[in-house]
């Protein structure tokens, strides 16, 4: 994404911001002006009167409801595209020479209950018909619903659960990127070696990191985010654990 497109972007965010306050404004003084009318309308006034004053409430509220909601609409839409900008995947696109392991491929098949894995963290298998929400994690969940997250293309970065807040705080920041159907989870693991940082896991990919490296983290975001065998469309999963 080139500099003017990004501008080109803030710009666009702005102006809908402005646009939205504005119209908010202008709503809010419909409103009193709604209420106003409202209270003029007195049992003193001739029966035309009050019709009249009683159409003109009406249709002052009608005004407000309707600059309210285009107002919500345009602030929601700013706040929005912000957000997505402010976690583009571009951003964490930093080319990072990685080294990734790609693991044995063990199937992708359903089964509720506690299973077995053949590996210490596992990347494939069969695994849970539940999936988890994006997002940062304090306590560890299973790896049975684990694996399906990653069947839809996720990215989990497993720490030590002693792990210190400045580390969590840089973690959790990254589970806020996503692309259409697939987001990162954060999830505390002892079964993190003891010689490593963190591991971060895609569909039949692993990396281990000694030392945790944002570059190199978001380098392995960027390229196997969404790239699980079972993609879902985002307005279906809605932050993943809907599946």
């Amino acid at each position: 994404m080139d500099d003017s497109m990004t501008q080109k972007g803030i710009e666009m965010m702005t102006i809908l911001l402005y646009i939205g306050l504005a119209l908010f404004i202008a709503a809010i003084v419909g409103y009193v002006l709604a209420a106003r009318i409202n209270k003029d309308n007195t049992s003193r006034l001739k029966k035309a009167e009050k019709q009249a004053l009683k159409k003109k409430h009406k249709t002052w509220q009608l005004i407000s409801h309707a600059l309210l909601i285009i107002a919500l609409g345009s602030i929601g839409t700013s706040l929005i595209q912000s957000s997505a900008g402010k976690y583009s995947l571009d951003k964490l696109n930093s080319e990072a020479n990685i080294q990734v392991t790609t693991d044995k491929d063990y199937g992708r098949d359903h089964k509720d209950g506690t299973l077995m894995y053949e590996m210490k963290i596992p990347t494939s298998g069969t695994h849970s018909p539940h999936d988890l929400k994006f997002g940062f994690y304090k306590e560890r969940p299973g790896y049975e619903m684990l694996v399906h997250n990653l069947e839809h293309g996720d990215i989990i970065i497993h720490y030590h659960p002693d792990a210190p807040k400045e580390l969590t705080d840089r973690l959790e920041y990254l589970t806020h990127f996503r692309t259409a159907g697939a987001g990162v989870l954060a999830v505390p693991n002892p079964d993190v070696p003891a010689d490593q940082e963190v591991v971060v896991t895609a569909w039949t990919k692993t990396m281990n990191l000694a030392k945790f490296d944002e570059a190199s983290v978001g380098t392995f975001i960027h390229d196997y985010i969404n790239k699980g065998p079972e993609q879902i469309p985002a307005n279906i999963r809605l932050g993943g654990g809907t599946m």
